[in-house]
C-alpha cells in the first residue's frame, strides 16, 4: 500500500514538473509579448501616414525608423530563438519609409517572432546566454520602442493604444 501510494506520489510530482515547466515561457508569451505586440502594432496603425517622417527633436529617429528598429531586432532575436540567420526581410527594413510597407514589415517579424516562441520552453529559454538574452529582449526592447512612440503618438495628439485600451475597459474615451 504504501508503495503503491509512493508511486502515485511521484507520479504526480512528474506530473507536475512537466506541466509547471513552461509557466515562464507561457507567462512571458501571453502577458508580455502578445501586450507589446498588440501595441506596436496599433501605434503603426493609427499613426497617419505623412507622420511616420516625424521626429520629437532633430537628432531622433523618424517614427518609422523606430517601427524599422523593432522589426530588425525582432528578426535578429528570434533567428537566435529558431538557430538560423535572419531571413531576407531583415535586409530591406532600413529603406522601408511608407506607413503600409513598414506596418507590413513590423506585422511580419512579429508573426517571425511567434512561431518562434510556439516552439519555445523554458529549458529552452535557459539552454543559453544567448538564447536567454534573446527571448527576453524581444520583449524588453520593444517595450523601451514602445515608450518612445507613446510620446510621438501624444504629440501628435493621438492617445497610445495601450491608454486607449484601459480608457475602454473603464468606458471613457479620453
Amino acid at each position: 500500500m504504501i508503495s503503491g501510494m509512493r508511486t502515485i506520489l511521484l507520479g504526480c510530482l512528474a506530473f507536475a514538473t512537466l506541466h509547471a515547466q513552461n509557466n515562464l515561457t507561457n507567462a512571458a508569451v501571453q502577458r508580455y509579448f502578445n501586450t507589446i505586440r498588440t501595441n506596436l502594432e496599433a501605434s503603426a496603425e493609427v499613426m497617419p501616414a505623412e507622420k511616420y517622417s516625424f521626429r520629437l527633436t532633430p537628432g531622433q529617429n523618424t517614427f518609422a525608423e523606430w517601427m524599422n528598429h523593432s522589426s530588425d531586432r525582432n528578426y535578429r532575436d528570434c533567428s537566435t530563438l529558431r538557430g538560423e540567420p535572419a531571413p531576407e526581410a531583415a535586409k530591406r527594413l532600413a529603406s522601408l519609409k511608407e506607413k503600409a510597407e513598414v506596418m507590413q514589415a513590423l506585422k511580419d517579424s512579429f508573426a517571425y517572432c511567434a512561431a518562434a516562441l510556439d516552439k519555445m520552453d523554458d529549458r529552452k529559454a535557459g539552454s543559453s546566454p544567448e538564447i536567454s538574452y534573446a527571448f527576453l529582449h524581444i520583449i524588453v526592447h520593444n517595450n523601451e520602442i514602445y515608450g518612445n512612440l507613446v510620446g510621438y503618438l501624444r504629440v501628435n495628439g493621438i492617445v497610445p493604444p495601450s491608454t486607449a485600451a484601459v480608457l475602454k475597459s473603464q468606458g471613457k474615451t479620453r
